[in-house]
């Protein structure tokens, strides 16, 4: 390279640092990195002082954010709903109908903790599955303005969507709760796990009990976790199932699965006496063709991994070996969140209720599926809702 080209380069470099070295050395004598909030933008820190206190001021204004929030979000509701399901969806439009709001306060607002109404219909009920107005036999008289009869799954949540979107229903998905306070002054305080807070007068808690599946008595090992499911929304092509339940859901899981895998359904029982007639039928018809196998009157004692299998170990002394296991044996009551709303519980962990259906905690309802060892059926957590609302009504 040409001595004159060199040195030219040299030059200029030398030009360009003494160029930052003096705006450095100008910055340090005006001050410019002695700036508290210039620390924190410029993430520049000349010591762990100024670290610390760059920390502690993003604190402040995080705090004061925060603060800032929770006074947009704490408004005061007649009626806060917890669970957009039948009960719940139910209980807002007969609120909004007999417009229950006094005081000033808004009227009500739903609270679901998914990002849709009805999950339990969305995630437990297959595509064109039955919902039966009289389950189980059981007739329910419907008093108010909502009129459910006979449907399908997808009837079913078009007729909610619509209910929902006639009556300008005020629903805040993804809103879980975590607890309800009773205050000094009567009312309630409402805490979501989006770190929000809301008051209510009153609260009806109509949430289901599918969101937390009955799970086995026994221990599952861990290697097998990812094969024994709740629901079939990870079953895999080929895949040999073993079905457990004597319910609908698991009368309908095996029913449907039997025609594209090898199928067992395992219940504790001999006869299936919760099922409706139309699921009995089928069961009878897909086990006389051979299309699905049983494994009845024999309970489950264990599980145990057989090369990355399920190894199911029965009382009678069998075993058999699954791809996956399908457990449909109901659901639980959601026992934490209920005690720590401090509302006292029967020996099956459901709420303690006067005639209209409150609970132990003043102003605080229960309705649904909560209600119930083995659930409710959509007609039964309506016609609740509907009860509960007119009661307030009369107050």
């Amino acid at each position: 390279m040409n001595t004159e080209v060199i040195t030219i380069m040299l030059i200029v470099s030398l030009l360009i640092g003494l160029i930052g070295l003096i705006v450095f050395l100008w910055g340090l004598r005006s001050g410019q990195f002695d700036d508290a909030n210039k620390i924190t933008h410029g993430a520049l820190f000349d010591s762990v002082e100024d670290l610390n206190l760059s920390y502690a001021i993003s604190q402040r204004k995080l705090a004061q954010h925060n603060t800032h929030i929770k006074e947009q979000t704490m408004n005061h509701y007649t009626l806060a709903v917890i669970g957009a399901g039948p009960g719940g969806i139910s209980a807002a439009v007969e609120c909004a109908l007999k417009n229950l709001g006094e005081n000033g306060a808004n009227s009500c607002i739903l609270l679901e903790k998914g990002k849709e109404h009805n999950a339990t219909l969305r995630k437990f009920y297959k595509d064109g599955k039955r919902v039966d107005r009289d389950y189980k036999g059981e007739h329910v008289e419907l008093k108010g303005a909502i009129d459910f009869s006979d449907t399908n799954k997808e009837g079913a949540l078009a007729m909610f969507d619509e209910l929902l979107a006639k009556h300008h229903i005020n629903i805040a998905y993804e809103h879980d709760v975590e607890s309800i306070q009773k205050q000094a002054d009567g009312s309630l305080l409402i805490r979501t796990s989006s770190n929000t807070t809301l008051n209510a007068r009153y609260a009806i808690i109509a949430i289901g009990k599918m969101g937390q599946p009955n799970k086995p008595s026994y221990k599952v090992p861990s290697t097998l976790l990812r094969q024994v499911n709740y629901n079939t929304s990870t079953i895999q092509p080929n895949e040999r199932l073993l079905i457990v339940g004597g319910g609908n859901s698991a009368v309908e899981y095996a029913i449907d699965l039997c025609a594209t895998h090898d199928v067992t359904l395992n219940y504790r029982r001999t006869e299936f006496a919760r099922i409706n007639d139309v699921n009995k039928q089928a069961l009878e018809d897909v086990i006389a063709k051979g299309a699905l196998k049983t494994k009845l009157g024999v309970d489950i004692e264990s599980l145990s991994d057989s090369e990355g299998k399920i190894q199911v170990h029965y009382n009678d002394g069998s075993s058999d070996i699954f791809d996956r296991a399908i457990y449909a044996i109901g659901g639980s009551s959601p026992v934490d969140f209920l005690k720590k709303c401090q509302i006292e519980l029967d020996e099956n962990n459901i709420p303690k209720v006067s005639e209209n259906l409150e609970t132990s905690v003043e102003g605080v309802f229960a309705a649904g599926d909560i209600m119930f060892k083995s659930g409710a059926s959509v007609a039964t957590a309506i016609a609740q809702a509907e009860k509960i609302i007119s009661y307030l009504a009369s107050k």
